[in-house]
This record gives structure tokens, sequence and C-alpha cells, in this order.
């Protein structure tokens, strides 16, 4: 992966490294979180020039954050620096989706979901309605 200080992250990219980090928080990527991400990067129009090699670039960035003391905020500066607001409530419902994937929420899933909200300023009201949708669209059958 390139320097991410000469080549900044896109917004795309954090969109991703927000899905990634929250299905590595709990120790164990599932499946079903990584069809989700995949799905998410294939379907969505946000990633439609989105050059998809650059998915194993964000994983190794991610995971290479996570063994560092400071990583979770080092990956929270970067995502502020590199994506817009108007995409903030875009970031936290595919972590929203990510996390509800596997049918699960774990400890740290909800933690990091509740860090993403302090971090991206999620309204309230806003993060309820976004975690309600996640539920209703992971239900099983």
């Amino acid at each position: 992966m390139q320097d991410a200080q000469t080549h900044p992250l896109t917004p795309q990219d954090c969109l991703v490294a927000l899905m990634i980090a929250i299905s590595a928080s709990d120790q164990n990527v599932r499946t079903a979180e990584l069809v989700k991400i995949e799905t998410s990067v294939n379907m969505l129009p946000i990633f439609a020039d989105y050059d998809t090699d650059r998915i194993r670039g964000m994983t190794e960035l991610v995971f290479s954050l996570f063994e560092q003391e400071e990583g979770l905020d080092a990956l929270f500066g970067l995502i502020r620096d590199n994506l817009p607001e108007r995409l903030f409530e875009t970031a936290y419902a595919l972590a929203c989706d990510v996390a509800a994937a596997d049918g699960t929420l774990g400890e740290e899933e909800l933690r990091l979901l509740e860090e993403i909200r302090y971090e991206l300023d999620i309204d309230r009201l806003h993060a309820a309605a976004i975690e309600r949708g996640a539920r209703a669209r992971h239900l099983p059958a």
C-alpha cells in the first residue's frame, strides 16, 4: 500500500477501513461480515469508481493500527482527515450493517459502534434509526 501521508485515503477507503475495523473488533472476522463488506463495495453507488484492489491495503492498515496502543485513535484521525462530513452517517450505517451481518453483536462491536457514533458526532436519534434499519435487514428468517 502507498504511504497514507503522501497519498491520503479516499472517502471510500475510509468507509472500507471502518467496515473492516468493526469486523475485526472482536478478533474474529466472520465470513458473513466479509461477504457484507464485499457486497457493499460491489453494489453501493458510493463505491462505483472504487478500485477493489485497495481493500487489501485497507485491511493491512486496519490490522497494523489495531496492533498499536493508540491505533484506534490513529484510525479515527485518518477518518476525520479524509472522510467528508456528509458521509459520516453513511459510514455509521455501513459499520452497523457489517456488525449485524452475522446475527450477533458482541461487546467489542457494540463498544466500537459507540466510539464511531462519538467520533463522527452522529445524532442519537439518527443513530437509533440507522441501528434499527441494520437490525431489520439482518433478522433471520
